[in-house]
């Protein structure tokens, strides 16, 4: 108890005045897990979309593995990522290993299947009649898939508060293709992980803190969002 007491003081001090290493562990975890995020959305939506519209051969399999992806462990793609991008990978040449970039491609992979296969969810629980109304009304492909989307999107908005949970949390894959370098891809997760091994409890206590603190502000924002336009619809 006492331990826990210290870290909370300790998170409490290091969230009133940051350190340089907080302060840039803080800004890197938002800017990889925001990057890889954003990536995730833009290309999982519309795959979501395009799979819960249409039937074409294959699309069984797809989904499978989208729902499969959804449970993907983080080190396994970590250690896909890495395998791709070491020296001698077939991405070798691009020299992106040990580099945030890296762990954007890492977290993109991971975040990718949760956002397209909630994202499909969202856009299949919608009354099927729906569809046949709009088409019915003249609206073209694009125009269906673009009304139906705003249709579902207090859910699509969980896919997007999912997908980023699960890549502001992983630490296997930023571990493997990042390194933990400091000041260049030390994450708070990584960092969490390194203070824990020196045992330095309270202060990964301290950081874990200044994550979830990190992690409520953004998810209350989405919140709120999705909450407003709740109430609109209602």
């Amino acid at each position: 108890m006492q331990l826990i007491l210290e870290a909370i003081r300790e998170a409490g001090s290091r969230l009133l005045s940051p350190d340089s290493d907080l302060l840039s562990a803080t800004w890197r975890t938002l800017q990889v897990s925001g990057t890889a995020t954003f990536i995730s959305l833009l290309l999982g939506v519309p795959s979501g979309v395009a799979l819960a519209l249409y039937r074409f051969p294959g699309r069984i399999f797809i989904v499978a593995l989208i729902n499969t992806g959804m449970g993907l462990p983080p080190v396994v793609v970590g250690l896909f990522v890495m395998l791709l991008l070491w020296r001698s990978g077939p991405f070798g040449a691009l020299e992106l290993l040990y580099t945030p970039s890296a762990m954007v491609i890492a977290q993109t992979l991971i975040a990718l299947p949760v956002v397209a296969g909630l994202s499909l969810a969202a856009l299949q629980s919608l009354p099927a009649r729906l569809r046949l109304q709009l088409q019915a009304l003249g609206a073209s492909t694009l125009q269906t898939a673009w009304l139906l989307s705003r249709e579902a999107r207090l859910p699509l908005l969980a896919a997007l508060m999912a997908g980023f949970g699960a890549v502001i949390s992983e630490v296997g894959a930023s571990l493997m293709v990042g390194g933990n370098l400091r000041g260049s891809t030390r994450v708070l997760t990584t960092a969490v992980v390194l203070e824990a091994s020196k045992g330095n409890f309270a202060s990964g206590i301290a950081l874990g803190l200044v994550l979830l603190v990190l992690a409520y502000a953004i998810n209350d924002v989405l919140t709120r969002l999705q909450q407003r336009g709740r109430e609109r619809k209602s």
